[in-house]
């Protein structure tokens, strides 16, 4: 089976409704998905440098910038960038970010 980005209406990993939470929860669940976001969240990077930052092998890279090109939260003109969809989609994680934070403080892991 060829190996399909995330997508609102697909079965998805853990879910075969293919909400949409379900969906993006997927996308962004993969190896180095938010780390991509999160490096994307300054000026566009070129491939090597997304790689270095990232810290992920051209390989995994490769996949990621596909997936989340199709997803439309980045974009790839002379280099990757954020698109408006993205930078909603890190907003839209802030909040999940100051949860963690609670979590962490309140936890025996943190």
């Amino acid at each position: 089976m060829k190996n399909v980005a995330p997508a609102p209406g697909r079965k998805v990993r853990g879910s075969t409704t293919g909400r949409p939470i379900m969906a993006v929860l997927d996308l962004l669940g993969r190896r180095g998905a938010l780390r991509i976001l999160w490096e994307l969240r300054g000026d566009a990077l070129t491939f090597r440098a997304l790689s270095s930052a990232a810290e992920l092998p051209p390989g995994t890279l490769n996949s990621r910038l596909k997936e989340l090109r199709e997803a439309g939260v980045i974009a790839a003109d002379g280099g990757y960038a954020l698109t408006p969809r993205g930078r909603d989609l890190l907003g839209a994680i802030e909040p999940l970010t100051d949860w963690a934070k609670g979590w962490a403080q309140t936890s025996d892991a943190g």
